[in-house]
């Protein structure tokens, strides 16, 4: 019994022991990451975006932001673990050593009558004659006979005096940290212990994992449902608008549960009026098109009109209720775009490319998403080639404030980052009518934008030209430069109420025959992956080409300063086509920003499929072709806004593939012009 009850002491200690072994290194490692890591999220600092309170660090949104599922859980180990600790100090049953003189209640070296007497004395209060209890008969058993033996028998004295207890020397006992309830299986004890090993073993597993299955068939790993994906991938087509892409993302199943209610009605009837000139309708027969556009499924009418209430900045006209729903559309929106964007650029040519025009116009959607600016500012309009988008998405502009700026001469809001900064002060006081404070929240926002540089190479590894059928690798480095000098930042983006990085699209791509060759994301935020990434990927190839250790750290070393400085290396493999003149476009779009993205043309050509050991022999007469330039095309104002082009949309008639059979070497390019941002900072 004693035995028993000691095991159980010690089943506390058992549990605190393995609870600690784990939570203690753990919680270390969060505390350290925590305090130890740089602020990733440098968010603008305009008057804009502070007063929209997005980044307004309430004690509600500092609990939010730390009730995570792996803190909460990390906390209430911790309160396990206090309470056991104050479970163990509190037991009163304590191991103790066997004292004889103490168990009788005597001082040490009683006379022989005295211990007899409190022999006597213990044993009408102990005896089982006496009292019928259970623990004082163990009591009476294991501890006072145990003692009056021990100081009144020869032998047992000298066992006592010898190994400290009066059975002489005892074996080692090794004792099992369970609960009593456990080490006592009998009855209803053995029910209950199997009805625990049966529910944690058995069910508790099979709960949780009928939950997991439950759920991953409904969403991906991006938790966006697989209807929605599969929708996206139906809609989806290689000669999709870029206005038309809009359609196709508000389709999402995640859009369709949001409820529709009655008094919904009246406040998006208002809505619809408001923002009624960006919804394609066709004004000649405007009674009939109204007709057929209620006529859709309620769900996508009240997301197309939330959208619209995002991108037209109308959000001040919904109702309380409408303005969950808006919000809950708004959240949704970037995980859905992103997926959208992978539909675009998923193969499905027999040569394995995705579709550019759609990608395209998936990015240019996330951008005014984002800036909450119209897609018909886009169009080109007031003397403005790529439409007043870039504009509007600085802060305090509106299309009164561009058509003002566009008096004096500035036609191109590349032409307005590349004032000096006096320059800019002046246009925005005296013309614009800024205040000063106004006019510094412009240049704010200003050197927040990126400016993007790309060193760009194609080459088959270990070889000195690109054969048709070759496994050709692009090593790309993409330089991001602000003017505030940070790499990883928010944008500014006040009207979107939601945490958003920016994240980058590079796309390697024919924009002749609209195929997406090679993409990839890219993200500035994280430099310690970019450096493991970048470390890796250089390894990897410079042991395929048999470098030795001392390149390969050399290599290695430069890489990792590179991506300290701003840069991320980005590598991909795509199979050579057959023999001939293609003209590929790098494509770097990013998803948050209007008018930060870069696009770089160049010509490869493929050789012909040459015998083993006959590669190209005149390779050595032939010098490298290479077109490092941007074509800065004005793109046609189409009548309709259905009908809006991209400013990626056109491409020269003279850019197109000729089956040549030229002979020609691997392709380098480094292009530093960005067609949409200053590229002050070198």
């Amino acid at each position: 019994m004693v035995a028993s009850e000691e095991n159980s002491a010690l089943f506390p200690i058992f549990v605190l022991t393995v609870m600690s072994l784990p939570l203690v290194p753990y919680t270390v490692f969060k505390l350290f990451h925590a305090f130890s890591k740089e602020k990733k999220n440098i968010h603008c600092q305009c008057s804009v975006c502070l007063s929209s309170g997005k980044y307004r660090q309430s004690i509600f949104k500092r609990i939010s932001n730390f009730s995570t599922g792996s803190n909460l859980t990390l906390v209430l180990l911790w309160i396990v673990m206090m309470v056991l600790v104050y479970y163990i100090k509190q037991i009163n049953h304590e191991i103790q050593v066997f004292e004889p003189f103490s168990i009788l209640g005597l001082e040490p070296r009683a006379s022989d009558s005295d211990i007899k007497k409190a022999y006597r004395r213990l044993s009408i209060q102990y005896h089982p004659d006496k009292n019928p209890d259970p623990e004082a008969h163990s009591y009476f058993v294991e501890y006072i006979s145990k003692a009056y033996q021990a100081l009144t028998d020869p032998v047992s004295r000298e066992n006592f005096e010898k190994y400290g207890h009066p059975d002489g020397r005892k074996g080692i006992e090794m004792s099992v940290a369970l609960p009593l309830f456990l080490l006592n299986i009998d009855g209803a004890s053995g029910g209950i212990l199997l009805l625990g090993i049966v529910g944690v073993c058995i069910l508790l597993p099979l709960v949780m994992a009928v939950i997991y299955l439950s759920r991953s068939s409904k969403y991906t790993g991006n938790y966006v449902r697989h209807q929605t994906l599969s929708a996206y991938y139906y809609f989806m087509k290689p000669s999709l608008a870029p206005s038309k892409v809009m359609e196709v993302f508000t389709t999402a199943a995640e859009y369709m549960d949001i409820p529709v209610r009655r008094s919904d009605d009246e406040p998006l009837q208002r809505l619809f009026l408001l923002v009624r000139s960006e919804l394609n309708l066709d004004h000649k027969n405007i009674r009939q098109e109204q007709a057929k556009f209620w006529k859709q499924h309620p769900a996508l009418v009240k997301t197309i009109l939330l959208v619209q209430a995002q991108l037209n900045r109308e959000s001040a006209a919904l109702s309380p209720v409408l303005l969950g729903d808006f919000r809950r559309v708004l959240e949704c929106s970037p995980r859905l775009l992103e997926e959208l964007m992978k539909m675009a650029i998923l193969p499905r040519t027999s040569q394995g490319y995705g579709w550019l025009r759609p990608a395209i116009g998936v990015v240019e959607l996330s951008q005014n998403f984002i800036q909450a600016v119209p897609l018909s500012a886009r169009k080109t309009a007031g003397g403005f080639s790529e439409g007043i988008a870039p504009f509007l998405q600085l802060p305090h502009f509106s299309e009164a404030i561009v058509k003002k700026i566009t008096r004096k001469k500035v036609r191109s809001f590349q032409e307005f980052q590349d004032l000096t900064l006096q320059e800019r002060a002046d246009l925005l006081t005296q013309v614009a009518g800024f205040s000063a404070a106004e006019s510094q929240d412009v240049e704010m926002v200003l050197e927040m934008m990126p400016s993007i540089m790309i060193d760009i190479k194609c080459e088959t590894e270990g070889e000195e030209g690109i054969q048709e059928g070759d496994i050709v690798t692009m090593h790309a480095w993409i330089t991001l430069r602000r003017g505030n000098g940070l790499v990883g930042a928010l944008p500014h983006a006040p009207y979107f109420p939601f945490h958003k990085e920016e994240n980058f699209w590079l796309l390697l791509a024919d924009a002749v025959s609209n195929d997406v060759w090679l993409s990839q994301r890219v993200s500035f935020m994280d430099e310690g992956a970019a450096i493991t990434a970048a470390t890796k990927a250089i390894q990897l190839s410079k042991e395929g080409l048999g470098s030795s250790l001392k390149e390969i750290n050399a290599a290695v070393k430069e890489a990792v300063e590179k991506v300290r400085n701003g840069s991320r290396l980005v590598m991909g493999k795509f199979q050579a086509p057959a023999e001939g003149n293609y003209n590929l476009t790098s494509y770097c779009l990013c998803d948050s920003w209007i008018g930060c993205d870069k696009k770089t043309t160049l010509k490869v050509k493929v050789l012909k499929q040459s015998r083993a050991g006959t590669r190209a022999g005149d390779l050595a007469g032939e010098g490298l072709t290479v077109e490092d330039k941007i074509e800065d095309e004005e793109d046609e104002e189409e009548e309709g806004f259905d009908d809006y082009e991209s400013e990626y949309s056109e491409d020269d008639e003279d850019d197109r593939g000729t089956n040549t059979n030229g002979v020609v070497g691997n392709v380098s390019v480094h292009e530093e012009h960005s067609g949409s941002s200053s590229d002050g900072e070198e």
